[in-house]
């Protein structure tokens, strides 16, 4: 009989709950009981929250972690072209030989039990860390924080609140108070937390849920300075100050990422060389990725082809600050959406900063956003818009304008991964 596949295992995953998204911790706590707690023999676990930044900010702790030689596990959400890469062993996506090996053990113990996908599949990651000695486990929340599947560890090493923004609403509430309220459950008595810049609405709820479980908190503005001068970062904390080059990652917004990665590595007991590889070493894709290779590129070669995943406001206000700082060059979006999202508070930000945008649906998702309506609100806003059916044909349809344009692929991680996926296939 032939051996199940990782995909098959994972579509059978997706049988067991007819929602995605159930948030409760309750499925997760009897899996993890019946696996005989793989949650408890994690590595060091450092925990991160956040709206916007979690994958940049865990991307450089990585980068620096490694660079002084340490043994690193990660796992991020959702995968660009692989499930595998969620479950990051030692710097490299788990191999499809021990995936299928942690995906059969738990759907075998699970027994057919009510549970979601991301649930199972988080247990089977926790599985193949487990059984992976390490220095260091960074461990990115899926959703929210209080009772996301990843908040089960019960005594991480450190924890990380990057920026908090809207988003998710539907699940985390309205307002900015209640969707901190959601990140600040991941604190926990006696670990200290990492926090990034805050608006004072989620500052208040921070400060307020860190004092009722005696968490203590290292934050930004408070007990650590980072910033730009004459071209370099400059990170200060009581330890002293740190002189670096800039971020690799692009954008004025990953300073501040790189400010919390190096307090927590400052926290971490970490040296020089993982400060300085944590801000040269760093690799996150499609967080304004430029492609460089690939049929994508192949077929616009004078021009400048960029890949960002973000998807929410601030993600649009991020992109923004950063086209506005790149050299002067015809510039054009080409725009897909879930239609779960804030579209015209990505867009609005965006359009100041573009020439046009070609809108295309997400491919191989059932909530794509239509994209008349996207093209519709930008031709709103006096910006010249079109509609194509991917992203090919709307990088010809540009490419046929302007060959020399700057092209910016964004709006959802999920069209990201589509990019990526195409644009290697057969490179």
């Amino acid at each position: 009989m032939t051996q199940a596949t990782s995909a098959d295992l994972l579509l059978k995953m997706q049988e067991l709950h007819p929602v995605d998204i159930d948030m409760s911790l309750d499925r997760v706590h009897r899996l993890l009981a019946q696996l005989g707690h793989p949650e408890r023999n994690l590595p060091p676990v450092v925990h991160i929250a956040g709206t916007n930044g979690k994958g940049s900010t865990l991307a450089m702790i990585r980068a620096g972690l490694t660079g002084a030689g340490q043994r690193v596990h990660s796992f991020t959400s959702p995968h660009l072209v692989r499930f595998h890469e969620r479950v990051d062993l030692y710097g490299s996506p788990i191999t499809e030989e021990l995936l299928v090996e942690v995906l059969s053990e738990t759907l075998n113990v699970n027994a057919g039990g009510n549970i979601t996908f991301f649930e199972a599949s988080t247990v089977a990651g926790f599985l193949a860390f487990a059984r992976a000695p390490a220095d260091a486990f960074l461990l990115e929340v899926g959703l929210g924080g209080r009772l996301d599947v990843t908040n089960v560890v019960d005594a991480p090493r450190l924890t990380v609140i990057t920026r908090i923004d809207l988003d998710h609403q539907d699940f985390l509430g309205d307002s900015i108070a209640e969707i901190a309220g959601e990140k600040a459950g991941i604190l926990k008595r006696g670990v200290p937390c990492i926090v990034g810049p805050q608006s004072d609405a989620a500052m208040d709820v921070i400060e307020a849920k860190a004092a009722c479980v005696g968490a203590p908190l290292i934050a930004h503005g408070q007990h650590w300075h980072v910033g730009q001068e004459h071209g370099r970062l400059v990170f200060q904390n009581e330890n002293g100050l740190l002189d670096l080059p800039m971020p690799n990652l692009v954008g004025d917004h990953q300073v501040y990422n790189a400010g919390m990665a190096l307090a927590a590595l400052r926290y971490l007991n970490a040296d020089a060389a993982a400060f300085e590889a944590a801000v040269t070493q760093a690799d996150w894709p499609a967080r304004m990725q430029r492609l460089k290779s690939g049929p994508f590129v192949e077929t616009a070669p004078n021009a400048e082809v960029w890949l960002d995943g973000g998807h929410n406001p601030a993600a649009g206000r991020a992109l923004a600050q950063t086209l506005a700082n790149l050299p002067t060059r015809p510039t054009w979006l080409i725009a897909g959406m879930l239609a779960r999202k804030d579209c015209e508070g990505y867009l609005a930000p965006l359009l100041d900063h573009v020439d046009g945008i070609v809108a295309v649906a997400v491919p191989d998702v059932s909530n794509s956003h239509d994209p008349q309506d996207l093209a519709d609100f930008a031709s709103a806003h006096s910006v010249s818009a079109a509609v194509a059916p991917d992203c090919e044909a709307a990088l010809s349809q540009i490419i046929a304008e302007n060959d020399q344009a700057r092209v910016l692929i964004g709006g959802s991680l999920y069209l990201a991964g589509a990019v990526l996926a195409r644009n290697t296939a057969n490179s």
